[in-house]
């Protein structure tokens, strides 16, 4: 892979590649682009950018301020696998033609932010991600949204409800049951080529790669494994991975949703995140403290557990996460920490004794997430630990269902919604705005994105379900 933009434009001209795919990732999370001839770059372009309209981009310019520059990453350049012309891919940062500084609205410039503070403390000089994301893959899609009606329609041929569908040409049968979709074999799980095929497109565009198979859920609901990386690196990897995930899904003639809660009464598609701190090539979270970690590592759950419902406004930022953080199921609702308990928000990998495997697990956040904006989040919060010396608490190593309705009571519970936590960051978010890693500007922008596009409107609109609870009051 490159790592130069002058090994970049060797590239370019040593295969003769006409076609440059320039990537980019808007406030909410989904990737843009713009595709340009080779001659539209050059040595500048990786230091000054390439001239873009950004008006039209969510969360962004006034059209009266539209020109923005996107700067693009050498380290990031993967030939195109769903494009018919060689079309080699670059991932930007944006920049602000005026001044000629980052823009402070750009996801990836935060993540950048994020990692420059971190350095700049002293705690550490790296920051490692490993985000496990989980969704379904679909046969059909359908919704509709109007003053009159709402509905949505998802399936898949692996549905536990279709066993008595006769829409196959003869059912076969083998379905996987509801909650019982784990690691099946075939015919069971109709899969495994197509999560191969992803998981090798993957690595053709640079992500390290390790493993697939299905998850919990009936319906199709999968996961595949990639390695842990450098904060800002694992986001662009993400990316990645969602990009390869939907093509090769619909090149199979199939559909993927990294939706937390697209089935009722089933699973919901979670993004566990893996993170650690390391300083001059030595962890930092290794110890002899709880489950073998460092007083470093436990001050940094603390500043995680602290800051959690602030942090949900960007790990779990649709309303429909809120379907899947649900109390009384497996899902990651409490705030308390542990080697083992899965009902934790935060958990303690059983990885062995080597120092360097020593990381914690933040369970709450989906792939709903803007990766760069969800790390820098939740390295800002640990870094706030860290700093204060913020204590954790004891460990929550029992059967959360073992417990009283008075003891549970006790455990502090993740938001109940995206408004309470977009109200949890109104009033929290000091710890992201020291450093100048956030702004003051972003952080309110964020919250009234989220309310004028999501929050209210959905308020504004009748449920399905409504209809059927109080048609006939």
């Amino acid at each position: 892979m490159a790592q130069t933009a002058q090994e970049v434009l060797k590239w370019i001209q040593d295969d003769d590649i006409q076609m440059i795919d320039l990537k980019f990732i808007d406030m909410p999370g989904i990737w843009q682009h713009l595709t340009v001839h080779r001659s539209q770059i050059e040595d500048e372009s990786f230091t000054d950018g390439v001239a873009f309209d950004g008006s039209s981009i969510r969360g962004w310019k006034a059209i009266n301020e539209s020109d923005m520059m996107m700067v693009p990453d050498p380290k990031t350049a993967w030939m195109d696998p769903f494009m018919k012309e060689p079309t080699l891919s670059l991932i930007c940062s944006i920049k602000e033609p005026r001044t000629g500084e980052d823009y402070d609205r750009c996801p990836r410039v935060i993540a950048k932010k994020a990692l420059e503070y971190l350095q700049s403390s002293g705690i550490g000089d790296t920051a490692y991600f490993g985000p496990e994301a989980e969704f379904f893959i679909f046969e059909d899609v359908r919704f509709d949204q109007t003053e009159n009606s709402s509905f949505y329609f998802v399936d898949s041929v692996e549905g536990r409800w279709n066993t008595g569908s006769d829409e196959e040409g003869g059912n076969l049968g083998y379905k996987p049951s509801y909650k019982g979709g784990y690691f099946p074999v075939a015919p069971t799980d109709t899969l495994q080529d197509i999560r191969t095929e992803m998981l090798l497109t993957m690595a053709k565009c640079g992500v390290p790669i390790e493993k697939h198979h299905h998850e919990v859920a009936t319906g199709g609901q999968c996961e595949l494994g990639v390695r842990f990386a450098e904060l800002i690196q694992a986001a662009d990897y993400l990316m990645t991975y969602k990009y390869c995930v939907k093509n090769v899904a619909k090149k199979y003639g199939k559909t993927v949703t990294f939706m937390p809660k697209p089935l009722f009464n089933d699973n919901g598609s979670g993004m566990h995140t893996h993170q650690s701190i390391w300083s001059g090539g030595e962890p930092k979270f290794a110890g002899d403290q709880y489950a073998g970690l460092s007083q470093t590592a436990l001050y940094y759950i603390g500043g995680i557990l602290k800051h959690a419902p602030a942090i949900l406004a960007f790990s779990n930022p649709s309303t429909n996460s809120y379907k899947r953080l649900v109390p009384g199921f497996e899902a990651p609702v409490n705030l308390a920490y542990s080697q083992g308990n899965r009902s934790a928000s935060v958990r303690i990998p059983l990885s062995g004794d080597s120092p360097k495997a020593k990381r914690l697990e933040f369970r709450c956040p989906d792939a709903t997430a803007n990766p760069y904006l969800a790390f820098a989040a939740m390295l800002c919060a640990g870094i706030d630990g860290i700093k204060n010396e913020i204590d954790p608490g004891d460990p929550l190593d029992v059967d959360i269902y073992d417990l009283t309705p008075e003891e549970l009571s006790k455990i502090p519970s993740t938001p109940g919604s995206l408004l309470d936590a977009l109200n949890a960051l109104e009033a929290d978010h000091e710890f992201l705005t020291t450093g100048g890693v956030f702004t003051e500007d972003f952080i309110t922008n964020w919250i009234e994105f989220k309310l004028d596009n999501e929050v209210n409107p959905m308020r504004l609109r009748p449920h399905p379900y409504e209809v059927a609870l109080y048609y006939d009051a």
